[in-house]
Formats: structure tokens, C-alpha cells, sequence
């Protein structure tokens, strides 16, 4: 594997044989420990995180590697993006030189942004990570970007591939309500990697919370939640930004917080989240501490996602 920025780069898209390599890691994470001997893995940070910091990090240990964190909201220059800018603002150092220096001190990068849910066309270009692909001059692993988060995605479908109880699971994807925007990207990657997965995918939220056709095409949309939760084995709730209206919340409806009344109408399905979560908004305090609660467990499933796409493209390099 050369790079990891979305599910086009697992070879042959075979994600079932990525999804079972993960979870023959988990049952023996230190097998392959000499594997990044003498290698660093750069952990570059645009917005906070606790899961995906703390997982690659004990990921890159468990195969061996060194690892390098740095915050670059207050612990860097700030970088510009832009070319043929003249830099006499906010920024001191240009992107160009940023991602080749640190190609110098690391082995692979990983790379964490947010939207600005200001200008759509920007997020959608990712125009941090691709300037960093672009630069860079070795490979890069998304950590979660403007419109991805490939490493949940992937720790998502480890999750439920452990948990499932017959061969064709049907997975939903729910809207939940949120005080704040936040972004299309956790939604839009499990979407996209559910879709390349042995299950049924539906998609529920309210009217103006469409996602874009690029991640929905071909996938059941409903607007009726207890419509979709009805036999569901697997609910995943994950608030997300209009996209069409983009980065606004239309709404603040409760009606759409996941309790045990509707989890009832399903075929006592898991729950899934991927945290931090708000609780009795996203999800009820009886939902998520039930025994049919995996949040946890996609958390923990956070190290081995990350341990086998290191793995992968360490062992490309090498």
C-alpha cells in the first residue's frame, strides 16, 4: 500500500482481506514489532483528537516504529497553502517546504484537518492533504481530513465484522442531532466503505441533510427514521452539516436522538458511535451503556485499523 487516503487505496479494494488482517493483528499485535525497527511515524495534528492520536501512536509501537506528534495550531509556524501568495500576513512558512522537511525526519506522515464548513469547494478539494500528498515525499495516511475518516471507517467495519450474527448485516447509518456543525466526514467514509463491504446500507436523516452523490449513489436514503431502524442489526449514529446549504445546522430536533424506543424496532441491534458522543442529544444514557453498546470497542479497534495500514505500506517501502 503506497499511501492511505481513502478506500481506493487498499489494493484490488479488497477491504473483507484488510478487515480480517486487522483482526489476526488484534489476537497477536506484537508479531510484526521489528518491522518499523528504525522507522518514525510523524503524527501531524491540525484540530484536536484523542483516539486518533492515541491509537496510531500505540499502533506504530506495537510494529516497532518511533513516533513524532506535533500540534501545528500552537506548536509550528503557521503554514501557508496557497501559491505565488506573498507572505506578509499570519503565516511564516510555506507548505512546500514544510511537508519536505519533515519527509527528512519521518518515514510516514499522518495527517489530521478539519473543514472549514465556510467554502465547500475548498473542503471537497482537500486542500491540506493534497498539498501535502503533493509535497511530501513519503507516504501519507489520512487521519481524518475535510471529507474522510478512513481510519474510523475501516475500525468501524473490524467492529462489525466481530459483532455480526448472520453474513449480510443490515447497517444503518442515522442522523443525529448536534449543537454545533460538524462535518460530512465521518458519514461520507463510512458510507463509502460500508458500501464496499458484504452488507446492506441504509442511509436515514432529515430533509436538507443529503449527503453528496458521490458518497450516496446507489445506496437507500430514507427520510423516516424508524422506517430505516425497523430489522436493523447495526445502528450508527454520527451528526453531520448540511452539504447542500453547506456547514449549517437546519435543524436542532431531539425527535432524532437515538433511544431505547426505537433501538426496539430493530432486530436488537448493536450501537455504534465513533466518540466523543453527547450524550441524551446523539444517543440516550440507556442506549449507549447498554450490553449492545460497541462504542468502546471501536474505540480499541481504532490501534489495529491504524497497525494494519502501517503495516501494509511499511512493508511496501521495505
Amino acid at each position: 500500500m503506497k499511501q492511505f487516503i481513502q478506500v481506493e487505496d487498499v489494493p484490488d479494494k479488497d477491504v473483507e482481506s484488510l478487515v480480517q488482517e486487522a483482526i489476526k493483528l488484534k489476537k497477536q499485535p506484537f508479531q510484526f514489532d521489528d518491522l518499523g525497527k528504525h522507522k518514525t511515524l510523524g503524527l501531524i495534528f491540525f484540530n484536536q483528537s484523542l483516539r486518533t492520536r492515541l491509537s496510531t501512536q500505540r499502533a506504530a509501537q506495537n510494529l516497532g516504529m518511533d513516533v513524532i506528534s506535533m500540534n501545528m495550531n500552537s506548536e509550528s509556524w503557521q503554514l501557508e497553502f496557497q501559491d505565488g501568495t506573498v507572505m506578509d500576513g499570519n503565516t511564516q512558512e510555506h507548505v512546500r517546504e514544510a511537508a519536505a522537511v519533515i519527509s527528512q525526519y519521518c518515514d510516514i506522515i499522518g495527517i489530521r484537518t478539519f473543514a472549514s464548513l465556510t467554502d465547500r469547494g475548498k473542503d471537497y478539494r482537500e486542500d491540506v492533504l493534497s498539498k501535502f500528498m503533493q509535497f511530501a515525499k513519503v507516504p501519507i495516511v489520512n487521519l481524518e481530513s475535510a471529507i474522510r475518516h478512513p481510519l474510523q471507517s475501516l475500525a468501524d467495519l473490524i467492529t462489525i465484522e466481530e459483532h455480526k450474527k448472520i453474513k449480510r448485516p443490515k447497517v444503518v447509518l442515522s442522523w443525529a442531532p448536534h449543537p454545533r456543525a460538524l462535518p460530512q466526514a465521518v458519514a461520507n467514509s463510512f458510507v463509502e466503505w460500508v458500501k464496499n463491504s458484504d452488507a446492506e446500507l441504509v442511509v436515514t436523516h432529515p430533509e436538507g441533510y443529503e449527503l453528496a452523490d458521490e458518497f450516496v449513489q446507489d445506496v437507500s436514503v430514507v427520510t423516516c427514521q424508524q422506517e430505516a431502524f425497523e430489522g436493523a442489526d447495526f445502528i450508527y449514529a454520527k451528526n453531520w452539516s448540511a452539504y447542500q446549504d453547506y456547514g449549517k445546522i437546519l435543524l436542532k430536533d431531539n425527535n432524532w436522538t437515538i433511544t431505547e424506543e426505537k433501538m426496539n424496532l430493530t432486530n436488537q441491534a448493536r450501537f455504534m458511535h465513533c466518540l466523543p458522543v453527547r450524550r441524551n442529544m446523539i444517543v440516550s444514557d440507556a442506549v449507549i451503556d447498554h450490553e449492545n453498546s460497541l462504542v468502546l470497542e471501536q474505540a480499541r479497534n481504532r490501534i489495529f485499523a491504524a497497525q494494519v495500514v502501517l503495516k501494509k505500506i511499511l512493508e511496501w517501502k521495505n
